[in-house]
């Protein structure tokens, strides 16, 4: 059978498998999130500037990037059921407690917690787990599908918060109590993420812990050697660092046109979750369809966030109307979130085994997110240094810049990966197991799923 004929999901299991994880890591996620829709209120929840949140933004970052490099031997060594569930209910509790103070010193602390426990070994077992819910021919159409489901979900958390905010009378009191709402359904989907998700790994050693560690090193020194793997971080790091300016969208739309807070709520609500509804969703299917696969639409992404972003340079130096400038962020907003969509299915593409993916796919996030370390602060500080129009000028045109090094990237990428990496990977995987003695078919995530299911199925039937 041809793979590009293989169904998404081989089978029901799989497909709950794969909502629970869609739904862990948005609600990990909603409340930076919130950002995006709700960044005037945020501070003023907090009684902080946007240079103490880019602070803020940038101590999450680094934490959570130290803890991807420190923990990605991890991903492959033990199961998804054993990284998701404790995170969530951690996360959870820190997301309560996030919604009930203004003081700064106890905001940096609780964004450590935030970042160590949804972040660090969570969203990257996160990410291994949607690349191993699929085939390989699949990979952008299963993370346009996680990236889109993160979108449905995330509209309906905005959306609530928002209808709170002005239901209270504006009052900060509805973004304290979606966090407290966030945070108890944290909790409850860690409980049931425990009971679906699989126990066991993919390595052929899983039951013997020396051999096990032995193969896990391995497959790290493979994978990691290989030029595609760093070059599609560049890639996902560009992406990454140009959504990093989204949350000043709505500032910018504050500042330069002081627009009702409702009117900015509502632009920040369809610029993020619609912008994920309406292009993740069908993101895989689009790049496969008109760019020859994932890499090719992060390249079509990027050509169009260069064209938009000189564009806003031109609309802020005349002072355009405030509904051509929403226009043409909204068109970047959609772009960054096609792209968001495909940075990791290169990874799946490349012919990595499924056993070998979540180291990768760790340090994949380190490269990817770093920008989360820094960029949110010099944003920031590009704005507050330079007031008015003038900030605003040098955002746009370092993210006109940031598309211009992405889209040689991508295309550099694509052109390594069209000359035969998945061949290459499948010679040296079998070299790697001949050295260790391995035997056996490669084993698969939708099979341990349905082994699992079937299993429980004997168990509780009469």
């Amino acid at each position: 059978m041809n793979n590009n004929s293989q169904p998404v999901f081989s089978s029901r299991a799989v497909l709950m498998n794969f909502l629970v994880l869609v739904l862990c890591s948005q609600f990990a996620f909603a409340v930076l999130a919130m950002k995006g829709a709700l960044l005037p209120q945020m501070l003023e929840l907090w009684n902080i500037s946007k240079t103490q949140f880019g602070m803020l933004m940038s101590i999450y970052g680094i934490v959570h990037n130290i803890f991807y490099v420190a923990l990605a031997w991890v991903q492959d060594r033990f199961s998804a059921r054993v990284l998701i569930p404790v995170n969530m209910v951690m996360g959870g509790v820190t997301t309560f407690f996030l919604g009930q103070t203004t003081d700064f010193a106890t905001l940096c602390f609780l964004f450590v917690m935030l970042s160590l426990w949804c972040e660090g070994a969570f969203w990257p077992a996160v990410l291994s787990a949607v690349r191993k819910t699929t085939a390989d021919s699949n990979q952008g159409k299963i993370f346009g599908l996680l990236e889109g489901g993160r979108g449905c979900v995330e509209l309906l958390q905005n959306s609530l918060t928002v209808a709170l905010y002005v239901y209270l009378g504006y009052s900060i009191l509805g973004l304290q109590l979606a966090f407290m709402v966030n945070a108890l359904v944290m909790v409850i989907l860690g409980v049931v993420a425990w009971f679906m998700l699989p126990s066991q790994t993919l390595l052929k050693t899983d039951n013997d812990a020396r051999q096990a560690n032995q193969e896990v090193l391995a497959g790290m020194k493979l994978t990691l050697r290989l030029p595609e793997v760093w070059l599609a971080g560049a890639v996902g790091f560009c992406v990454y660092f140009v959504y990093t300016a989204m949350p000043y969208f709505v500032t910018y739309l504050d500042e330069m046109y002081v627009l009702p807070a409702l009117a900015i709520s509502i632009f920040g609500i369809a610029s993020t979750s619609g912008g994920r509804i309406a292009v993740a969703f069908p993101s895989g299917f689009i790049a496969g369809r008109f760019f020859g696969g994932a890499v090719g639409g992060l390249g079509g992404g990027f050509a169009l966030t260069l064209v938009l972003g000189l564009a806003m340079v031109g609309l802020t130096w005349i002072e355009a109307a405030s509904w051509s400038a929403m226009v043409c962020l909204l068109g970047i907003a959609f772009a960054i979130f096609f792209m968001r969509a495909l940075y990791f299915a290169p990874y799946g593409e490349m012919g990595l085994p499924q056993r070998f993916s979540g180291s990768v796919i760790a340090i994949a996030s380190f490269i990817v997110y770093l920008p989360s370390s820094f960029a949110y602060l010099l944003w920031a500080l590009i704005l507050d240094g330079n007031p008015g129009a003038e900030g605003y000028l040098q955002m746009f045109f370092a993210i006109s810049v940031l598309s211009i090094v992405g889209l040689f990237l991508a295309r550099t990428l694509r052109r390594r990966m069209s000359s035969g990496t998945a061949h290459r990977v499948a010679q040296q995987v079998i070299q790697l197991d001949a050295a260790l003695g391995l035997q056996g078919e490669e084993k698969k995530l939708s099979d341990l799923i349905d082994q699992a299911n079937n299993k429980n199925k004997r168990e509780f039937s009469p």
